[in-house]
């Protein structure tokens, strides 16, 4: 099947969709004034028209040459206006399965005939299948509210999470140490610089020793990160900063003119890991030394346990000759790696720093009372410190966003670990 036919069926299936969500509307609006039934039947529908349309372009002009405003927001806001409509219609659905039931009884069952006296005469009594409607309505504009609350003002709102994290084997002259980790920049998703600055400003007050970042810097392309590189060449830390590699680092997620194409970009996103002033550890481990001691920082390649995302890390290579230190800090994109190998293979490893997940951009977290995020179905540890034994991992929550250009409930995070003996 071909691209056009797929998207003209997808385009069909969303105005059925519309069609369908827009009974509900007109049930609610029964009462209301002819200008305004008009007014939000031109909206509704206009909108529908407008989705349609943008939804055809693809076929005549591609994404990659769309404003990037366009490409990151006027899309997500026609995806997530479909995704409430879904929600609704679900009370839709519950609607139409009473009128179901109530056709098919009038088969078996005779209708009694109840006295009006005996019905009630309150005017603003609403029956069920009305109020199920209103219930549609309501239930489609919580989570649009939502979603655009989370573009203007969750996307940006910058939370720094402070752990302290005990290690038996840590050298008094390590005691104390700051690590800040960021992770899932993806800067590609930015339309401006100014969020990047405040953010960066956040990381540079914390006074960190080291600094890690632990992947995916881009969607897909080395030159996202153009407009950014000025400002991202001001994460400094006195014993240096050091990253690795996410799953969308490696171009895997888009179309290439050729192998070639890929591989430069790929070498580009190195180029600009050192232009930044930032080690970049691919499969391998270097000392972090401090007085006549070192612990080490290991970093691999990512390396993917869920979804079929790939295994580019070499956790033997990187590891190999790190048993002369007391500590060993990992940086590994991916937080299955941890579940699946580290603990597993490579029990003297104290710290895991990882990303990935961005807590999914949506959930609740209540200090205390409550985490949840629909990343917990797919990811074990999908946000924070988690131990097993004397094994540690912090996921990190991200620090830019994708796809939906917004964060609800799971702000992105700037993380400040303190090392200290026991």
């Amino acid at each position: 099947m071909s691209i056009s036919i797929r998207i003209l069926i997808v385009g069909l299936i969303l105005l059925i969709i519309d069609w369908y969500f827009y009974q509900a509307i007109i049930i609610v609006l029964k009462g209301a004034s002819e200008t305004k039934r008009n007014t939000v039947l031109y909206i509704y529908w206009g909108f529908t028209i407008f989705s349609f349309l943008l939804s055809l372009t693809p076929m005549f002009l591609p994404l990659a040459s769309w404003p990037k405003f366009i490409r990151v927001y006027v899309f997500a806001f026609v995806v997530m206006v479909l995704i409430s409509k879904l929600i609704g219609s679900v009370f839709i659905v519950i609607d139409d399965i009473i009128r179901l039931f109530r056709w098919v009884g009038n088969f078996f069952v005779k209708p009694e005939i109840v006295p009006m006296a005996e019905l009630g005469t309150n005017p603003n009594a609403i029956s069920r299948l009305k109020f199920l409607n209103y219930i549609a309505v309501g239930m489609a504009a919580l989570p649009l509210t939502s979603f655009i609350y989370g573009m203007v003002k969750g996307a940006f709102n910058y939370k720094v999470h402070k752990i302290k994290v005990v290690l038996p084997n840590l050298p008094s002259v390590f005691n104390g140490l700051k690590i800040v980790q960021i992770s899932d920049i993806h800067s590609g998703s930015f339309i401006s610089t100014t969020h990047i600055e405040e953010a960066i400003k956040i990381v540079l007050e914390q006074n960190a020793d080291v600094i890690f970042f632990t992947g995916d810097l881009v969607n897909d392309r080395a030159i996202e990160t153009e407009p950014f590189i000025e400002i991202l060449s001001k994460i400094k830390a006195p014993m240096g900063v050091y990253s690795t590699l996410g799953n969308h680092d490696y171009g895997d997620y888009a179309i290439w003119e050729s192998a070639e194409a890929k591989q430069k970009n790929l070498q580009d996103l190195k180029d600009i890991h050192a232009q930044l002033g930032w080690k970049l550890m691919m499969n391998e481990h270097v000392p972090l030394t401090k007085g006549d001691k070192s612990i080490a920082i290991i970093g691999i390649e990512n390396w993917g346990g869920n979804l079929n995302f790939p295994k580019y890390g070499d956790m033997k290579k990187a590891y190999e000759g790190t048993h002369i230190y007391p500590v060993k800090l990992l940086l590994s994109h991916d937080p299955s790696h941890w579940n699946q190998q580290v603990i597993k293979d490579y029990k003297d490893v104290d710290v895991t720093f990882s990303g990935h997940t961005h807590g999914f951009q949506f959930g609740i977290e209540i200090p205390g009372w409550i985490k949840w995020s629909p990343s917990q179905f797919v990811y074990k540890q999908w946000a924070g410190l988690y131990s097993e034994g004397s094994q540690h991992l912090y996921v990190n929550r991200g620090l830019g966003f994708l796809g939906y250009p917004g964060r609800v409930g799971i702000m992105p995070e700037i993380t400040v670990m303190e090392l200290y003996q026991s």
